[in-house]
């Protein structure tokens, strides 16, 4: 490797790692800002939003990573075409290879860690994230709770109330438990309550003691009112309740299957490395800046095209899901399309129009 090549790589490494941070730290802000407007806290507490955030942000990283490589290579070779160095080693002889080439160098390793993301990290991460997703709309786990507050489901329209609580023991005194299902509506009151874990098959129950339930009906007469001295609600676990969820479903899994929305999944994941290839590729002649060109123009032109090719991913997924597009071409018609744009730009634009005398 050259001394020239080995600039060049420096030269787009060195914002890549300053962007990375930057988006990494945006999208996990403003996570954390909308799960504090969900009052997420409330129902999983500080520790579990904490780490529903880190992992919502690791499934960003598949499309975080290629933005920060996109950005970085505009910026890196922006800046050599902004102080005329890119001038001076045109005048030197030096090719289209020694610009290419280093970005080629850079791209591989980051396209690779960006496919094991999304093949591996993005599976193991969502079902994750489901879980805990499960746990924060789960109605009867009351570890979670603080004793002289309601706590509501506006999913299941649910309510709990605790009057006291023992630290310790996990002990609850003066309970309300509302919940509704179709037109039908149970108020439960208990005295005392306690949850432990079921031995045989591991789910959590609650015990209510000494308490009414009563059970409000809109077609029927009357209404129920059922006294008890024991009650066992039974809280499911949330590993099971989330069901077949495909964006956490292992790729093996979706390779095998026939399913349209399977299918367009397993092949957002595969297409990931390449999109992250073809992104640095044509960001090489975007970079590129007249000087009558000003900044803002090369950067808003950009910010377009990767718009555009990032909404069209999502429209080719989209298409595979329904039906309308086969396995094949299935997503993979976007990314030949994105090729040839490339070839085009770096083989015949690139000498003709953005990198003159660069032969």
């Amino acid at each position: 490797m050259s001394h020239i090549q080995r600039y060049i790589i420096r030269e787009v490494l060195r914002p890549f790692s300053f962007v990375l941070i930057i988006l990494v730290a945006l999208f996990a802000c403003f996570s954390g800002a909308r799960y504090l407007a969900e009052a997420v806290t409330e129902t999983l507490g500080i520790y579990f939003m904490v780490k529903l955030i880190l992992l919502k942000t690791f499934i960003a990283l598949e499309v975080l990573v290629p933005i920060a490589l996109y950005t970085s290579v505009v910026i890196g070779l922006g800046r050599l075409h902004r102080d005329r160095e890119i001038v001076a080693l045109s005048a030197a002889g030096v090719g289209n290879k020694h610009i290419i080439g280093p970005i080629i160098i850079i791209s591989i390793p980051v396209a690779l860690a960006v496919g094991a993301l999304s093949l591996n990290g993005r599976p193991w991460a969502y079902q994750n994230s489901y879980i805990l997703d499960a746990t924060a709309r789960a109605d009867l786990n009351t570890d979670r709770f603080q004793p002289g507050r309601f706590y509501g489901n506006e999913d299941t329209g649910t309510v709990i109330y605790i009057g006291e609580k023992d630290a310790g023991s996990g002990e609850m005194s003066r309970i309300f438990y509302y919940t509704r299902k179709g037109d039908v509506s149970e108020i439960t009151a208990a005295m005392n309550a306690s949850q432990d874990q079921d031995l045989e098959d591991g789910r959590l129950r609650v015990s209510l003691h000494d308490g009414l339930l009563y059970r409000l009906q809109r077609a029927a007469l009357e209404d129920e009112v059922i006294r008890y001295e024991k009650l066992v609600r039974f809280h499911e676990d949330p590993e099971v309740s989330i069901g077949y969820k495909r964006k956490a479903e292992a790729t093996p899994a979706l390779l095998k299957s026939n399913n349209p929305e399977d299918i367009a999944e397993v092949q957002w994941r595969l297409s990931r490395p390449l999109a992250t290839l073809l992104l640095a590729l044509i960001a090489i002649p975007l970079s590129r800046s007249s000087p009558r060109q000003g900044k803002n123009e090369r950067v808003f032109m950009a910010a377009l095209i990767f718009a555009v090719y990032y909404n069209l991913s999502g429209v080719a997924q989209t298409w595979v899901e329904q039906g309308m597009l086969d396995e094949i071409p299935g997503v993979w018609w976007l990314h030949l399309l994105m090729a040839l744009v490339v070839f085009l730009f770096l083989f015949r634009g690139f000498n003709q129009r953005f990198l003159h005398g660069f032969r």
